[in-house]
């Protein structure tokens, strides 16, 4: 069983909430955003056909609001893996 240990965060690109994260405190949820693999893998990924993210993309996080919550909650126990889990708040292809 999953605990909780962390906040839940959630990143934005260019302002839209895209995937919802747990990280000790705002400091570690931040690094996030410099990691180059998430910026790659936005890019790669889509959501109606358009990429989640482009190269120029302003990344930042803030504490996640309730709803999330729960969305990041459900899919990190259905994840079952200690390993950092990207619940998606948007629909992907």
């Amino acid at each position: 069983m999953n605990v909780f240990s962390g906040s839940v965060f959630v990143m934005n690109v260019d302002g839209k909430a895209t995937f919802a994260f747990e990280a000790k405190n705002f400091s570690e949820a931040f690094e996030l955003c410099k990691e180059d693999w998430v910026r790659e893998d936005l890019i790669t990924m889509t959501s109606h056909g358009a990429p989640l993210c482009s190269s120029t993309a302003k990344l930042t996080v803030r504490r996640a609001e309730e709803a999330e919550i729960v969305i990041y909650r459900d899919a990190a126990l259905e994840a079952q893996t200690e390993d950092l889990v990207l619940a998606y708040l948007i629909d992907l292809d």
